[in-house]
């Protein structure tokens, strides 16, 4: 494993945050016998990408300096 990514853009993060967030509800007295885990990461994961290729575009088009 020589490549690296942003922590953000990994599975396992995602899915362990997921985790710990259902607990955490569960623990609080919120109902989380509904939720899946793996389509929450999921879609947590294509928000972001979406959001950074928003964030991309915008920048870019937003620029004053041409890429070199």
């Amino acid at each position: 494993m020589t490549q690296s990514k942003p922590w953000y853009l990994s599975r396992t993060i995602w899915a362990s945050l997921v985790t710990i967030a259902t607990a955490a509800a569960g623990m609080l007295g919120y109902p989380v016998d509904g939720i899946d885990g793996p389509a929450v990461s999921d879609s947590v994961l294509q928000a972001i990408t979406a959001i950074s290729g928003l964030v991309a575009i915008f920048g870019r088009v937003l620029a004053s300096n041409r890429i070199g």
